[in-house]
């Protein structure tokens, strides 16, 4: 298949190069590594006027935004954990994927998604992955088997992406790689559809 996925990614904070961000740059990366097309909103990209406010739609980010996310193949989200579950940065900018709604491919149907937090403690991951994969589902997006939690109190992300716990780099990706996957096979068993309604 000569068809170069494109993923979307949505995540960080409103602090520039914070941990959500890297290991969101670093999937992406390894995503790219296995032959996607990669584009990626963080920090002040993501700072949106809250979704259902008068005009909001119309603002250049969430152009930007909308126009990104109809075209994916995929998305990855990367959080820190706040208070048990995403930051609201992130969910009021998923809030603006109800403009797929009329879609021909709704929300984020069919599409596989990828989910990380970061947070400063075991149970703080738990509770938010299990938050984000819940979002997903109602979007209508697949959830990748593996999600991958960062415990920013035992291990860091440096700059490059690297993890100090080298296991999470295998993690970040073999996310990256499901992700790629899904987008293959599900592009192949919509052409092998195709070619037996032929």
């Amino acid at each position: 298949m000569d068809h170069h996925p494109s993923i979307v990614g949505l995540g960080g904070t409103t602090r520039t190069s914070s941990t959500s961000e890297r290991a969101l740059r670093s999937c992406l990366a390894a995503a790219a590594q296995f032959g996607a097309r990669t584009e990626i909103f963080t920090a002040a990209a993501l700072d949106l006027p809250y979704y259902g406010a008068a005009g909001c739609c119309d603002h250049p980010k969430a152009v930007r935004l909308i126009a990104a996310l109809r075209n994916a193949d995929a998305v990855i989200l990367s959080s820190p954990a706040y208070h048990g579950g995403l930051s609201g940065l992130l969910k009021n900018a998923l809030d603006y994927i109800e403009e797929l709604r009329f879609d021909p491919r709704p929300y984020l149907d069919m599409r596989a998604v990828g989910c990380i937090v970061c947070a400063n403690g075991p149970q703080a991951i738990g509770t938010s992955l299990t938050s984000m994969r819940s979002i997903v589902h109602a979007l209508r997006g697949w959830p990748t088997p593996l999600g991958v939690g960062i415990n920013t109190s035992v291990v860091s992300v440096d700059e490059a992406g690297i993890c100090s716990a080298p296991e999470i780099n295998v993690q970040i990706r073999t996310l990256a790689r499901q992700i790629v996957d899904f987008v293959k096979m599900s592009a192949a068993s919509g052409e092998q559809a195709l070619c037996a309604a032929e």
